[in-house]
């Protein structure tokens, strides 16, 4: 099997998840960073998945299970792991993702929503690539927050869940 890294992608890693205010209202972002490189990709997603990929980055722990808890633990329960989850272009304005599952019966690629796709891989310590092509060369990082706002605002034209 190809390695994705031999074909356009690049190894990223799970930095932080932002909300920013906008008028009424608050935006929330995931941040991921290239491991060894200096490329950033900043995606906007929804408040529910956004919440939830935060509370996994700070390892917070749940009398039950809530739903990509669940999720993960469905996927082992039938035998399967995460073996990696890819960033693949954008489609209509949204980043699309492909989960690479294995199971019993083999590798299976399913499709899924950027933002469901690396809440899963941050429960499942699964690698995160993402296509070149939706990556772009940033300033150092962290910036201060007055520019990483300017920085995540700036890189969000026409970028959506």
């Amino acid at each position: 099997m190809t390695a994705v890294t031999d074909v356009g992608f690049a190894r990223m890693r799970l930095s932080k998840v932002v909300g920013l205010t906008d008028g009424d209202g608050v935006a929330e972002f995931v941040v991921l960073d290239e491991l060894g490189g200096n490329r950033h990709l900043v995606i906007q997603i929804g408040h529910a998945e956004a919440f939830a990929l935060a509370a996994s980055l700070d390892e917070m722990e749940w009398a039950r299970p809530m739903t990509y808890q669940f999720m993960a633990q469905l996927v082992r329960g039938l035998g399967g792991r995460i073996r990696q989850v890819r960033l693949d272009g954008i489609v209509e304005g949204a980043y699309a993702a492909t989960v690479e599952l294995e199971g019993p019966h083999g590798v299976e690629l399913v499709d899924a929503r950027s933002s469901d796709a690396l809440n899963l891989a941050a429960l499942t310590a699964a690698p995160i690539f993402a296509a070149l092509e939706v990556l772009a060369p940033g300033p150092s990082w962290p910036p201060d927050d007055d520019q990483e706002g300017r920085y995540i605002v700036s890189r969000l034209r026409g970028s959506q869940r």
